[in-house]
C-alpha cells in the first residue's frame, strides 16, 4: 500500500486519490506537439468531493450547463470540448467503456486517468470542473424531496393526456407512465416516483442522446409516440460508504 497521490484540481483545490488508483497501468505515449505524453485508461471510479456552498441539484445542473455553454469560448477546440462534454456524461451514467472510446476517437489523452486533466493530440491542455463529473456528497436535498415550488407547480392547462414509455436503469425495466402535455419533465420525474419509488432527484431523462431539462414542457420534448425515455438513476450522491476516493474542494457560488 503507497502513498497517496496528490494533484491540483481544475479549480486549484488539491486534490487526494488513492495509491489504488495511481498505480493503474500506463498506456502507450501520444505524441503531442514533437513529444510523447502518457496516457493512461479513464478510471472506472465515481470522484467524490465535497461543496463548501450547499448546492441543490437544480443549482448544479446550472453551473454545468454555465461550463459547457462558454468552455468554448476560451482556450481548446470546440470539438474536443463537444467530445469531452460527451464522454463527461457516459462516465457519470457508469458507462466508461463509451466514454473511452469517445475519447480515443477525439484523440483525448488522460495522464492522470481523470477527466480533470486533459489534452487533445497537439498538446492543448483541457480542464473539467470536478462538479461537471460527479455530484458533491452534501448535496442539498429538499424537505420531503421537494425541490423549487416554480420549477414542480402544477400547469392551469395541463393539455392532452399521453402515455410516456421510460426505460428505468436501475431495473431495466420499461414504464408506461400517463401524463399532461404540459407537464415539464420536473413534474413527470415526480409522478415516476410515486409509481415506481425512485427518487426524483436521482433521475436523468435522455431522448434521443439529449438530457432533458427539468423545467421544459413535455410537448416541447419532441418525443415521438411509442419511443423510449431513457431514465439513469444515479443514487451515487446517497452512497458514500463504498467510496475509493475523497475530494475537497471550495466551489465559489
Amino acid at each position: 500500500m503507497g502513498a497517496c497521490v496528490c494533484r491540483m484540481n481544475p479549480d486549484n483545490e488539491t486534490m487526494s486519490v488513492s495509491s489504488a488508483s495511481a498505480s493503474r497501468p500506463v498506456s502507450a505515449g501520444i505524441a503531442l506537439g514533437g513529444a510523447a505524453r502518457k496516457n493512461r485508461p479513464l478510471c472506472h471510479e465515481t470522484i467524490k468531493w465535497r461543496s463548501d456552498v450547499p448546492l441543490t441539484e437544480g443549482q448544479l445542473r446550472s453551473k454545468r450547463d454555465e461550463f459547457w455553454d462558454t468552455a468554448p469560448a476560451f482556450d481548446g477546440r470546440k470539438e474536443i470540448w463537444d467530445a469531452l462534454r460527451a464522454a463527461t456524461n457516459a462516465a457519470e451514467c457508469l458507462d466508461f467503456q463509451m466514454a473511452q472510446a469517445i475519447l480515443d476517437g477525439a484523440n483525448v489523452s488522460v495522464p492522470n486517468g481523470y477527466l480533470t486533466e486533459c489534452y487533445d493530440e497537439l498538446g492543448t491542455q483541457y480542464k473539467v470542473p470536478i462538479y461537471c463529473l460527479s455530484y458533491p456528497i452534501n448535496i442539498v436535498k429538499e424537505e420531503n424531496g421537494r425541490d423549487s415550488p416554480a420549477e414542480y407547480s402544477e400547469p392551469v392547462d395541463g393539455g392532452t393526456e399521453i402515455i410516456l414509455k421510460l426505460r428505468i436503469s436501475s431495473s431495466m425495466t420499461d414504464v408506461k407512465l400517463p401524463v399532461y402535455s404540459k407537464d415539464t419533465v420536473g413534474q413527470c420525474k415526480k409522478k415516476l416516483q410515486s409509481v415506481e419509488g425512485v427518487d426524483a432527484c436521482c433521475q436523468r431523462w435522455f431522448y434521443s442522446g439529449k438530457l432533458l431539462g427539468d423545467k421544459v414542457p413535455i410537448d416541447e420534448c419532441s418525443i415521438h409516440q411509442g419511443y423510449v425515455v431513457q431514465v439513469i438513476v444515479n443514487t451515487e450522491h446517497y452512497n458514500h460508504d463504498n467510496s475509493t476516493s475523497i475530494v475537497h474542494m471550495s466551489l465559489a457560488s
